[in-house]
């Protein structure tokens, strides 16, 4: 399929790079591998020609996890966030606007200045929604503040007085919280983790009330949605069963309400075809957009899966282009 558009794929900077921790990720994922990850984060050229060797149209880039939301002190965080922003606008997407759009960073460490820059980099730098990845650090890498929390609320007015989607992306458990994984270090991050975090982080969204404030906010997730569409039944079930009892949070419709109107689900780094069959009939092909998750999975081993799995044709092309379209407003 020709003219594909993908909307997890990954850029770092060199000021992002020294929050990052390649020495961890490099004893979980390799050494090689890393240094291999490494340099595709940081070029364009090499980008460009397997997007075109692979039919995709147009990446919308975003700052490789856990990017903005790891950063400390709220005011470093307002000040990285903006540099961040600005160079990739101007290193990556000015190389090419026609073929790279993005995603703003954002520093939920101070909502408000989190608003402000979201409103900015849509405004001003023509990005198109924001991709936050994960919890925030708040004051200490133990503390984790979650987008449900209710000091995030002004952030969210903002995202829907401008009409843009946010991308929930990934990122490992907080420390505390990582014992599960003691002794298979390899499950902390995308394997296994990744998933487990995410899913939890959307589902408190749907419980918090947010979507009956904001009843248009658009959230995307990754990797056909963290699990979530083989999940959310029996999670639906089980809360209703227990729906006399307390912690349920303050949303006024089920979770598969929700799910079904205020989350789009994409391919990236998840490429089997009855999990993409399970996501399409529980949310329908309108709500699933392809993506790689670039440069972590490889845009061969993605379209060679997506163009010829087995599903209608129609809903390829929906899935490939024309649902991003409709969400972003491509041409």
């Amino acid at each position: 399929m020709e003219r594909k558009i993908a909307l997890e794929e990954h850029v770092s900077t060199p000021a992002n790079n020294a929050h990052w921790d390649s020495a961890g990720e490099a004893s979980r994922n390799g050494a090689e591998w890393m240094a291999w990850i490494e340099k595709r984060l940081l070029e364009v050229d090499d980008r460009l020609r397997d997007m075109d060797k692979n039919g995709i149209e147009r990446t919308i880039l975003s700052l490789t996890s856990p990017g903005i939301q790891s950063v400390l002190d709220p005011a470093e965080a307002v000040k990285a966030a903006r540099e961040q922003n600005d160079y990739i606008a101007e290193t990556y997407v000015s190389r090419a606007p026609d073929r790279f759009s993005a995603f703003a960073a954002v520093p939920v460490q101070d909502p408000r200045a989190a608003a402000d820059e979201l409103e900015r980099a849509v405004t001003d730098l023509g990005m198109v929604g924001a991709l936050i990845n994960g919890y925030t650090n708040v004051g200490s890498s133990e503390k984790g503040q979650y987008l449900d929390e209710d000091p995030v609320r002004p952030f969210w007015e903002r995202v829907a007085s401008l009409g843009v989607p946010v991308y929930l992306h990934p990122r490992e458990p907080l420390p505390g919280q990582q014992r599960l994984y003691q002794g298979y270090d390899a499950l902390v991050g995308s394997a296994w983790g990744f998933a487990h975090e995410t899913a939890t982080h959307a589902v408190r969204l749907m419980l918090s009330g947010l979507f009956d404030e904001h009843p248009d906010l658009q959230i995307i997730l990754g990797h056909l949605g963290e699990g979530l569409p083989l999940l959310l039944p029996r999670l639906e079930h089980r809360l209703y069963l227990q729906r006399h009892g307390t912690g349920q949070g303050a949303a006024r419709r089920t979770v598969s309400e929700y799910f079904g109107e205020n989350f789009c689900l994409t391919t990236s780094g998840h490429f089997h075809t009855k999990g993409l069959l399970d996501t399409i009939s529980e949310v329908g092909s309108d709500r699933v957009m392809f993506s790689v998750d670039y440069p972590y999975e490889y845009m061969d081993e993605a379209t060679e899966w997506f163009d010829n799995a087995l599903i209608a044709e129609n809903d390829r092309t929906k899935i490939g282009r024309d649902n991003a379209r409709r969400l972003f407003g491509f041409a």
